[in-house]
């Protein structure tokens, strides 16, 4: 027995050895029949591929789900990242939102401390856009809103935000709205927060430029610009828009109000500020008929 296996130990190696070196010798063969350019080899090459490869979709099969799995895992960990930014921005949302109540219960106790009341002649009117001039020449919209509504030319219209113009022109029914970039537009204006007082004119152009201005170094882009009440052309304090340079470096107004979505304008009710028209009264008291006032006091020369 021992002598049998010793037989079959001594057959087995060189046999091993011998397979070894067809099966290196098949595969040197594949390579270079494989590397062959010649179109009958070609021919029989496709016929080779044709016949193996669809065979081989069941081993291709794992790979094609893996990399699945992983491509879901991928869109899941997006998701995931994406999920946790909302939550975060959430919780910012959350925090302004707290602060913004707390300053507006702040913002109430003061008025209530300073006993500050609301100029009540401002009232206003809101009504919709019925159409665009379209032409390039006049800048105007229409709204309906007439002198049934007790519209007066002049008085101001916003879109909610800034300043979009003034009436110009009442109908029983409709009135016309000249905005600030038309070139007949003129706004008294006062820059903040240096206090420098402009004009808006407008050129039919989306940015109006800023003129007549005392001091241009004191101006900065981003600077706040309100009207300033001058000329009763309007209320002061109505928001205009923000200081910005053209490429030429000059200066033209980003206007607030948007112009490109007007649907509805809020018309306000200007009657009139309060008239002085005794300067004086303001620093003396009223002085009654007979009532003799006190005599200036006038230092006496020297010497005298």
């Amino acid at each position: 027995m021992a002598k049998n296996g010793s037989h079959s130990e001594h057959y087995s190696g060189p046999l091993k050895r011998l397979l070894l070196a067809v099966l290196m010798l098949c595969l040197v063969g594949l390579f270079i029949f494989w590397r062959i350019d010649s179109p009958r080899v070609e021919r029989f090459r496709a016929q080779v591929v044709d016949r193996v490869i669809p065979g081989f979709d069941w081993a291709m099969a794992p790979v094609s789900g893996a990399v699945r799995l992983l491509r879901d895992f991928q869109s899941y960990q997006r998701i995931y990242d994406q999920n946790q930014e909302l939550r975060r921005e959430l919780r910012q949302m959350t925090a302004w939102k707290e602060a913004a109540l707390q300053l507006e219960q702040e913002n109430a106790r003061l008025r209530d401390l300073n006993n500050v009341r609301l100029d009540p002649r401002l009232t206003y009117i809101t009504g919709v856009v019925l159409a665009d001039s379209g032409s390039p020449f006049r800048q105007s919209v229409l709204i309906n809103l007439g002198s049934r509504d007790g519209i007066v030319d002049g008085w101001a219209a916003m879109d909610g935000i800034g300043l979009v113009g003034r009436i110009s022109g009442v109908g029983p029914n409709t009135s016309r709205v000249i905005m600030l970039t038309d070139t007949t537009s003129r706004i008294p204006a006062v820059i903040q927060p240096s206090g420098q007082r402009a004009l808006i004119t407008g050129d039919n152009s989306a940015a109006p430029p800023i003129d007549f201005l005392e001091d241009d170094d004191q101006v900065r882009p981003g600077d706040r610009i309100v009207t300033s009440g001058d000329g009763e052309v309007f209320p002061p304090g109505l928001l205009i828009g923000q200081v910005a340079e053209d490429p030429g470096g000059r200066l033209r107004v980003r206007l607030a109000a948007d112009y490109e979505r007007l649907e509805f304008l809020r018309v306000l009710r200007d009657h009139g500020a309060r008239q002085v028209s005794a300067p004086s009264a303001l620093i003396l008291p009223d002085v009654t008929p007979g009532m003799d006032l006190p005599a200036p006091n006038v230092p006496e020369p020297n010497g005298g």
